[in-house]
This record gives C-alpha cells, sequence and structure tokens, in this order.
C-alpha cells in the first residue's frame, strides 16, 4: 500500500502506536506503556483496542512483527516484538503534518494559543 493520505485521518489508537514505535521495536505491553508515559498518564489503551490497532496495521503494512529479540534472560518468548514500517513512518508523519496545519487554522481562528 502506498498511498499515504488514503489512511488519514488516522485512529488516535493508531498514531499514538507508531509514535511509540518509531524510536524502538517493542512488545504490546511496552507499547501501552510509552503511551501511557507519553501522553502524561492521558491515554490509556486497553489490551483488547492494542491488539486490534495492531493487526489492522500488520495488513495495512504500517507495522511488521520482528524476529529481533533482547537476550533470552531479558525476555519472555510469549512476547511479540513489532517495528515500525518506512510505509508507516510516511503516514505517521503525514499525519503530523496534517495536524499542524490543523493548529495553524484553529491559531488563525483564535482558537487556540499561539505557541504550546
Amino acid at each position: 500500500m502506498d498511498d499515504v493520505d488514503a489512511l488519514l485521518p488516522l485512529p488516535a489508537a493508531t498514531f499514538h502506536i507508531l509514535l511509540a514505535l518509531a524510536d524502538q521495536d517493542r512488545h504490546g505491553y511496552a507499547i501501552l506503556q510509552e503511551v501511557e508515559a507519553r501522553t502524561g498518564g492521558e491515554l490509556r489503551l486497553s489490551a483488547g483496542t492494542l491488539y486490534r490497532s495492531v493487526h489492522r496495521m500488520l495488513e495495512q503494512g504500517l507495522v511488521v512483527e520482528t524476529g529481533d529479540r533482547p537476550a533470552p534472560d531479558e525476555d519472555d518468548e510469549r512476547r511479540r516484538y513489532y517495528r515500525i514500517t518506512p510505509y508507516g513512518t510516511a503516514v505517521a508523519k503525514a499525519e503530523a503534518r496534517r495536524f499542524a496545519q490543523l493548529i495553524r487554522l484553529a491559531r488563525a481562528a483564535g482558537l487556540a494559543p499561539g505557541r504550546v
């Protein structure tokens, strides 16, 4: 799938999962923790939301399951690790640009502060 704009706007959970995977591969529970940490606890994804989202993201080519794993003494073999794909990165960047445009419009209408 190559049409980045066809997936926009992204569901909030999808965007947050892509953000969580932008800097490193993570397993499901680590994704949940990262999303909660990045949002200061304001967003807490349920396991069901996470895994439904990841399943859809795998089908869309936004993420892949990776075979790269930590050392066995630091890992649980039942964990599945996910990695953002180049396509996933392009989609996340397009969504961020879309958000930036919305903020510019809101500022111009006096509905958002000048700097956040």
